[in-house]
């Protein structure tokens, strides 16, 4: 691999590891199975791209993408907390009807910002090439993104979150609204995969209406290798693995598809993919195992 092929995979990964924190949020803090993050991932990106073609600023147009996202979870949440519907049928749902939503924003199955100005426009004025700079940039944001995470989750509202994901019977007794907080936090954590889908489109220049298919695996993969490599205990270490596990993924992905020997080719990333999750999934499995064993055994 070389260094513009490492310096790409590294870049994407920090990228993704913001929709993993989304995931993250969903899939572990709430324990909400929410599949709509392949059809909020891509709202962001529509949301942004047409905005930034109809002249609105990037900053507007991002920050509109994320309360997109958010809107699409919101959604989601209503369904299942106050329709009674089936939590993964839910984001099912809500995901296929972001299809046709999205092509409606767009007006076209894929929509190019070459010549806008985007938010990483200014790295065209840099004196170093972008392929070095855009990797430290989603570095930075990534951690940030990290950071908020964090301190939202040791917060009395953070608490009520994990609270509702972990005992829901428990936070109601309490007299906390169990339903108000699914809202909140499904919001929170598509709102991040908007963000995301926005970033991913103005960093490639363009938004398609594919580009969030296979995201909640990826996202799964990022969250579930990331809790093998952190050990998974403590928000902390849970959000610092999400973007460690996507990092990782990447360059997993980047090695398998660069490698000559194993013979992979672009089209098989679904394939790479899809093998990564399985041994990630059984690692942990075991992991788990062996720990309960040593803790029995003391």
């Amino acid at each position: 691999m070389n260094l513009f092929s490492l310096l790409g995979a590294i870049e994407v990964g920090f990228l993704f590891g913001i929709a993993a924190l989304g995931v993250y949020l969903s899939f572990r803090v709430l324990n909400f199975p929410d599949i709509t993050v392949d059809g909020s991932f891509t709202l962001g990106g529509a949301v942004a791209a047409t905005l930034i073609v109809a002249g609105v600023d990037p900053v507007t147009a991002t920050v509109a993408a994320a309360l997109a996202g958010a809107a699409a979870g919101v959604v989601t949440a209503a369904l299942a907390v106050y329709l009674r519907i089936l939590h993964l049928f839910a984001g099912i749902l809500t995901m296929i009807a972001l299809y046709s939503i999205n092509l409606r924003i767009m007006g076209a199955p894929n929509l190019s910002l070459l010549g806008r100005i985007t938010l990483f426009s200014f790295t065209d004025h840099l004196p170093w090439p972008s392929y070095q700079v855009m990797p430290v940039l989603f570095l930075i944001l990534a951690v940030l993104f990290k950071l908020l995470v964090d301190r939202l989750l040791v917060s009395n509202l953070g608490l009520a979150l994990r609270a509702t994901g972990a005992n829901p019977r428990m936070v109601a007794a309490q007299g906390g609204d169990t339903r108000y907080l699914t809202l909140f936090g499904m919001a929170v954590s598509n709102g991040l995969v908007g963000l995301a889908g926005a970033l991913w489109t103005q960093d490639q220049g363009n938004a398609d209406v594919t580009m969030g298919v296979g995201l909640v695996v990826v996202g799964l993969a990022a969250v579930i290798l990331g809790e093998g490599l952190t050990g998974g205990r403590g928000i902390a270490r849970g959000t610092l693995g999400c973007l460690l596990g996507s990092l990782v993924y990447r360059l997993v992905v980047a090695m398998a598809l660069d490698s000559d020997v194993l013979g992979l080719k672009s089209q098989d990333l679904n394939l790479v993919t899809a093998v990564l999750v399985v041994v990630a999934m059984v690692v942990a499995e075991r992991r788990g195992r062996l720990t309960l064993f040593r803790s029995g055994a003391r």
